[in-house]
């Protein structure tokens, strides 16, 4: 897809950043991206020193609730300037209306896709960070019955969807016969069987974006690169996330790859980072960027973002993404290779735009009614 990445992106609606401003055209889709899925409330606990202990109480130094599951990636998408749409049930309880209200009007995400359902108890996740890692506790009821909307799904450039082994979605195969692109996650394959022919809608994926245990496992494969590479039989682009050690893409079409280092940075929570990177990924990739700077540009969103707790609220915006770039050149002893991968930055980010820093997860939920 072409695209100019040495190009100044304009301000777009509520002075956010538009990426993809340069490619705009008066009969494209109306949303960038589309996707679905399931919403929590996020109750983030931080601060710990170490695990709970079974029959002990433990106090956590800090707190904070934001919208959490679809919405961590929603937010994330939202916040780098592109047109979300999201599709999603909420329970008409005080949580679901918290949710409704943060993402529709905080981070003007389209909800005409959602719906409130009456009775329904908003699904809710604990999640206690510590030592550079967390533990989750939820809680649910069952999902609401499915009531797909007359344009759902509605067109759109790109779509996220989230793979199960077993599990086909119809809208997949309808957005990507509408010319959408589809990226794709997965999560851990419970039943063991780890095949890939169980992800029946990989076939209509762009790109499929697994971790690094994840991509070995369904390739039957101990090396997580060569793992990206056998991928590369089912899906045109493979991303495989190497923690710690970054990242590693391969376009089976064209045979380039890339790899790109993390960026070591303190953790205070790492809650919804995966959704952040992809959400930089699809970003970089809709504006035309070369691979190696889309890999860069999903690790810096995603680093930023575990420097803040909460899911969705954590993820950074260009104010923030620019702020980063500004602070980084100042240190004197930067290494001047480190500084040239992030070079394409400059003429991206702006010298200001939404105000900075952005809304982060809070300690409670307000008492007044929507």
């Amino acid at each position: 897809m072409p695209g100019d990445p040495g190009g100044r992106a304009s301000a777009g609606a509520k002075g956010c950043l538009d990426p993809l401003a340069a490619l705009r055209t008066p009969d494209e889709p109306a949303w960038d991206v589309y996707l679905t899925g399931t919403v929590f409330l996020d109750i983030i606990f931080t601060g710990l020193d170490s695990a709970p202990v079974r029959g002990t109480e433990s106090w956590a130094r800090g707190m904070g609730q934001s919208p959490g599951g679809v919405a961590n990636m929603a937010t994330a998408l939202a916040r780098l300037g592109l047109r979300t749409s999201l599709a999603a049930a909420f329970g008409d309880d005080h949580y679901g209306s918290y949710c409704w209200d943060a993402l529709e009007q905080g981070e003007g995400i389209d909800l005409a896709q959602s719906r409130t359902v009456p009775g329904w108890h908003s699904p809710v996740t604990v999640s206690m960070a510590y030592e550079g890692e967390r533990t989750m506790v939820s809680h649910g009821h069952d999902a609401p019955p499915v009531e797909p909307a007359p344009e759902c799904p509605p067109r759109s450039r790109a779509a996220i969807a989230s793979l199960a082994p077993g599990v086909r979605e119809e809208w997949v195969a309808q957005a990507a016969a509408k010319g959408t692109m589809i990226f794709a996650d997965v999560g851990w394959d419970d039943t063991g069987r780890w095949d890939l022919a169980g992800l029946a809608d990989l076939a209509h994926c762009e790109a499929f974006l697994p971790n690094a245990e994840e991509a070995m496992r369904y390739t039957g494969t101990d090396c997580p690169r060569a793992a990206a590479r056998a991928l590369t039989a089912h899906v045109p682009l493979a991303v495989v996330t190497l923690g710690a050690e970054g990242a590693y893409a391969v376009d089976g079409r064209t045979g380039e790859t890339a790899e790109v280092p993390a960026i070591a940075v303190e953790a205070l929570d790492p809650t919804g980072a995966g959704d952040v990177f992809v959400a930089g990924f699809v970003t970089g990739t809709l504006a035309g960027w070369p691979l190696a700077d889309r890999l860069a540009f999903a690790g810096l969103t995603a680093a930023l973002s575990v420097q803040e707790f909460g899911g969705s609220l954590s993820a950074p915006g260009w104010a923030e993404i620019g702020a980063w770039w500004r602070r980084i050149q100042s240190y004197e002893d930067q290494d001047p290779s480190a500084l040239r991968r992030y070079a394409f930055l400059e003429g991206l980010v702006p010298e200001s735009s939404r105000p900075w820093p952005l809304r982060r997860a809070v300690p409670t939920i307000g008492f007044g009614q929507r």
